[in-house]
């Protein structure tokens, strides 16, 4: 036999089961789809998805400081995860921030580095006149000021594993919008911060809905919010409705989509009545609009 076709069958002899495994173990390596925008305003709300054939073990999305373990869901026999991200317009600048996702499927973790470019967005200046002890209060309040930051921001904070919010959310009242997010408010000459929540026109006594279902975390009366409902609706995403008249739930109560959770009015630091919602994602005050108006798939471009 010529002595090059005998190296030839050796060589397939001693490597071809080698071959054979590596292409199995490579074809045993999960496939899991990512899906968000590459570019986002700043103070702008944007999804995350996740899509596996087969069923996740874990998840775990990593994005400004904090790990974000999305609830999963199945839709056409595929295995998917939706987490709502987004940034701050009172504390995030412009620029490159990354995005990491871990998912684990058969035992196999899935590591993709990513990021999401954050844009400078243009928001308007408005001028308001208030009484002075509203803008700089008095020395003797500042003790329960303290006491109802520490509250709200437990609150904003909370974390619960059930995603139960949708896409488009419900709106809390049917008037119009009278102030936009990101407004640079001066209050009486002075610059303060954004304006970081939509104001809705609501005369006094107006039903207030849950933007999405959801179970009460706080309820009660602060000194700049007035009487305030904040309801969490799972996975990081928590609704904040301020200058309440009346409550109609108290904390720890579970509320459905479009339940009313209270009634419109001008108390805490107001000069008419309205609705003032804002939207915690993850602990950033984003801005509410685009979930009004954007579906899922929207809102992953």
């Amino acid at each position: 036999m010529n002595r090059y076709i005998r190296i030839m069958i050796l060589f397939i002899c001693l490597f071809m089961p080698v071959i054979g495994f590596a292409e199995k173990k490579i074809s045993d390596v999960p496939v899991v789809t990512i899906a968000h925008p590459a570019r986002a305003g700043v103070g702008q709300p944007f999804l995350v998805r996740l899509t596996s054939d087969q069923a996740f073990d874990r998840i775990s999305i990593h994005w400004m400081g904090r790990v974000v373990v999305p609830s999963v869901s199945q839709w056409n026999g595929r295995h998917v995860a939706v987490a709502m991200l987004g940034t701050d317009v009172l504390t995030i600048k412009a620029g490159p921030k990354a995005l990491l996702v871990r998912a684990w499927v058969g035992g196999k973790e899935t590591v993709q580095q990513r990021k999401v470019t954050i844009v400078d967005k243009s928001y308007p200046r408005q001028e308001l006149t208030l009484p002075s002890k509203m803008v700089t209060p008095p020395a003797k309040v500042l003790e329960r000021i303290k006491g109802e930051r520490v509250r709200t921001q437990k609150a904003k904070n909370t974390w619960s594993d059930q995603r139960l919010w949708r896409l488009p959310l419900h709106r809390p009242v049917g008037g119009k919008t009278t102030s936009a997010y990101g407004l640079q408010r001066i209050l009486n000459g002075k610059p303060k911060n954004p304006h970081r929540g939509l104001d809705f026109r609501a005369p006094v006594g107006t039903a207030v809905e849950a933007i999405a279902a959801g179970r009460v975390v706080l309820a009660e009366s602060h000194y700049y919010a007035g009487n305030s409902v904040y309801i969490d609706h799972g996975n990081g995403v928590i609704s904040l409705y301020f200058h309440l008249n009346t409550f109609e739930v108290a904390q720890w109560d579970t509320v459905k989509r479009g339940q009313v959770i209270g009634r419109a009015g001008r108390t805490g630091r107001a000069t008419g009545p309205h609705l003032h919602l804002s939207v915690s994602v993850q602990g950033q005050l984003v801005d509410p609009a685009p979930l009004f108006d954007g579906t899922t798939d929207q809102l992953l471009r």
